[in-house]
């Protein structure tokens, strides 16, 4: 009887180092899968849903396509890419920086336009208004975190300790607390024809609903127009954009510009500029599922809520493919 060698921990060793290369490489130059963090690209994608991107084609085959809904590392205004070779490739494709998500409008050589015409922000390309049929078509509603008089007695007592120190005076501290009540409010897609508890996108509670001073609700309509803090400059030649509707970009050969479909609440190109093309790393193109959970891992939250978990889930938009 031929007794087979036992193998040593050396070799299971480099069959397991192997494995998570060839893993790792997978999912760095073929397919990635991403979660949505923020409402940007309401209502295409809603926070809490998981999609199947596409790697290989930018890769390999060929360029972004306007249209086309991309993954791409966040942009260098919000995050401090190391100038040292290895470290900023081990930001790229290790761990680092945050992955957005927006949709292309303009490709190289384009000249994207913001105008605001007639009270309504309007999009050119190329000189031609563009149709654009995937925006979002609900308002927007402000919704808090958490219970808002729990939320503002906590900022108040963390501010009186400043005004007791003498490190603020009374006259900040409510400004203060405004802000910071600002910081822990989240807009979400609404639709004000039915109710609170038949709303088709996230769970709203109405006690946690920011309104007037009269107790109405403060909707966000789409098409509210965000006019240019410096229309001198949004009037003259050359690239402009400071995070408002008014802006004109001539793009340059590897440069990208994109947008979220969520106008009035995506942090895009109107902030941070053009996207240069080795930045982009994916092409969404599939729905996975989706829950209406802020949780970044499903399954803690599936162990903290079993029962309230699956009545979170959106059914209806489980395995759908993005255009």
């Amino acid at each position: 009887m031929v007794q087979t060698p036992k193998r040593s921990f050396f070799s299971h060793a480099v069959e397991i180092i192997g494995l998570l290369f060839i893993v790792f490489a997978i999912r760095t130059v073929g397919f990635g899968l991403y979660q949505v963090p923020t409402g940007s690209m309401e209502t295409s994608m809603l926070v809490g849903e998981r999609f199947f991107a596409d790697k290989f084609s930018y890769n390999f085959l060929r360029n972004p396509v306007r249209g086309e809904v991309i993954s791409f590392n966040e942009p260098p205004v919000f995050y401090n890419y190391s100038k040292n070779k290895f470290m900023n490739w081990f930001q790229n494709y290790v761990w680092g920086p945050s992955n957005w998500t927006k949709r292309v409008i303009g490709q190289p050589g384009d000249l994207v336009e913001g105008k605001i015409e007639n009270g309504k922000p309007e999009l050119y390309l190329n000189g031609h208004k563009l149709d654009e049929p995937y925006l979002n078509k609900y308002p927007l509603i402000y919704v808090f975190n958490n219970d808002p008089a729990v939320i503002q007695r906590q900022l108040e007592q963390e501010m009186q300790l400043l005004v007791r120190d003498g490190l603020m005076n009374r006259a900040t501290l409510e400004r203060v607390v405004d802000s910071k009540l600002s910081e822990q409010m989240r807009p979400k897609s609404y639709d004000p024809s039915v109710s609170f508890q038949d709303q088709p996108f996230y769970r709203i509670d109405p006690k946690r609903v920011v309104r007037d001073d009269e107790g109405n609700l403060n909707l966000l309509y789409p098409g509210t127009p965000q006019y240019s803090r410096n229309p001198e400059r949004a009037n003259k030649q050359g690239n402009y954009w400071d995070g408002s509707d008014e802006f004109r970009v001539q793009l340059g050969s590897d440069e990208y510009w994109a947008m979220g479909d969520n106008r009035l609440g995506s942090k895009d190109s109107r902030v941070f500029g053009p996207i240069k093309k080795n930045s982009i790393h994916g092409k969404i193109i599939f729905r996975i599922w989706s829950i209406d959970s802020d949780e970044s891992w499903w399954i803690f939250d599936l162990l903290l809520h079993p029962i309230d978990f699956w009545k979170r889930v959106r059914w209806d938009r489980f395995f759908q493919w993005i255009h």
